[in-house]
């Protein structure tokens, strides 16, 4: 599956179309219309005849069977610094199923004919932003025409899965460890769930590797889990405060009741834009409902009073009412550093006005102060390390939308280009210029 385990995803977890892939449904045209050609001039047996071609003066241009040359190719991104490479076990599936040409009706697979060389999914490769001092994460050989059509494919899924993976991991690293969770689903087509939540796994494994943590991964979607075993989880949502009439903590009562108890409970507490007094509401019938069932030995129903944390999503043009206006929207609107500090001081000194027996008094304290402070709605690197600059009590930060950013520094487009050709038996630079054939450490033989 990736650098973590040595081993690859293979085509029975990705489940390709293979037969429109093949003949060329998710490829750019010219791709297609160069495979024509060069089947054509194969069938013609033609050489290249033409006058100014870029070989050395050593190699002759004689008896080059254009139709059948043989190219070296290499895939490559130029994002600005580190990027976290998600998405080569796909490629590679899509080269082994899907290289070869058509015979009438019959297609025949030359995937074996193929030199293939990749890097394991979770690699780091480093760029400068010139295309001449990039790292390539794949390098095929074979007869061009036999692949030509999968160079559309094969970028797409290194594009798209190495930006979620890079973009969570620079999340991550803003985060300086606490925990993120993964809620772009609704951001984006259904059909990508699968490989973005596969691509945000490898990156929260290759942060956990890097620094030594042991964080797990935290996906909203059954789907964002189908390719690494993971599963969706989740608490209520506003559309259920609005079932019960913007009652929250009737909310979590009956969530608590219902639900199996290795669910967390985190209750959404923006509904009315009172957090602190919605936060204080759910914790204080949370915890009499779990003193009551403690009291009576039923600890195992207990349990499913123990609330996990809360959850602070309030919208960008709003201000909750426990925060003073300062009159700077930055300070004023959404979920800001003051609104969680207020929420975390209502939290740790809520039970100080509990009437409950002394014996309960240090539990209830303890039960209060484990409430966790989740924070969601806009959040993206440089929100979050100024958080974190200011030691805003937050303990897991939700982030949709910003891990689909692709703009600047995001930027994590893929290119592929030959870089040489086989001429008589021999391996030639043909690059265009400003590109160059290039080694990285770790690439791999794969067949």
């Amino acid at each position: 599956m990736s650098i973590f385990d040595n081993s690859r995803l293979t085509n029975e977890t990705f489940k390709l179309d293979i037969d429109r892939m093949r003949r060329g449904w998710y490829s750019d045209k010219y791709f297609e219309n160069i495979g024509r050609m060069l089947t054509s001039l194969a069938a013609e047996q033609y050489y290249y005849s033409g006058s100014h071609h870029n070989l050395p003066p050593e190699v002759s241009p004689e008896k080059i069977a254009v139709g059948d040359i043989e190219v070296e190719m290499q895939w490559f991104t130029r994002r600005l610094g580190n990027t976290v490479v998600v998405g080569v076990d796909k490629a590679l599936e899509m080269l082994r199923h899907c290289t070869g040409y058509w015979d009438g009706d019959t297609f025949v697979d030359t995937s074996d004919r193929l030199e293939v060389w990749a890097v394991q999914d979770g690699t780091i490769v480093t760029s400068d932003g010139n295309p001449l001092n990039v790292e390539p994460v794949m390098k095929v050989r074979g007869r061009y025409r036999d692949f030509a059509l999968l160079e559309t494919p094969t970028l797409g899924v290194l594009t798209r899965s190495s930006r979620v993976a890079t973009n969570v991991y620079e999340t991550l690293m803003a985060a300086r460890g606490k925990e993120v969770l993964f809620f772009p689903a609704r951001f984006d087509l259904h059909e990508v769930q699968p490989a973005d939540g596969y691509a945000y796994n490898i990156a929260i494994k290759r942060f956990n590797l890097d620094f030594s943590h042991e964080m797990g991964s935290f996906v909203s979607t059954d789907a964002q889990g189908d390719w690494w075993g993971g599963a969706g989880g989740g608490t209520v949502a506003h559309a259920a405060i609005a079932s019960f009439l913007g009652d929250t903590a009737e909310v979590m009562m009956q969530f608590a009741r219902i639900l199996p108890a290795h669910i967390p409970r985190i209750a959404l507490v923006d509904f009315s834009n009172d957090s602190v007094r919605d936060t204080l509401r759910v914790l204080e019938v949370m915890f009499a409902k779990y003193r009551e069932l403690n009291d009576s030995g039923n600890e195992a129903e207990a349990a499913k009073y123990v609330l996990y944390g809360v959850r602070l999503d309030t919208s960008g043009s709003v201000r909750d009412v426990s925060v003073e206006p300062l009159g700077d929207p930055a300070l004023d609107l959404g979920v800001n550093p003051r609104l969680v500090f207020n929420v975390r001081h209502a939290l740790d000194s809520a039970s100080e006005n509990w009437d409950i027996p002394n014996v309960w008094k240090e539990a209830a304290h303890a039960y209060c102060r484990n409430v966790k402070i989740v924070v969601s709605g806009g959040f993206h690197p440089e929100k979050i390390r100024r958080f974190e600059r200011l030691e805003v009590p937050v303990d897991i930060y939700a982030v949709g939308s910003w891990l689909f950013n692709n703009n600047g520094g995001t930027v994590t487009d893929f290119t592929a280009d030959v870089v040489r050709v086989k001429v008589h038996g021999e391996w030639v630079d043909m690059a265009k210029v400003g590109r160059r054939p290039l080694d990285n450490p770790n690439l791999e033989r794969v067949w």
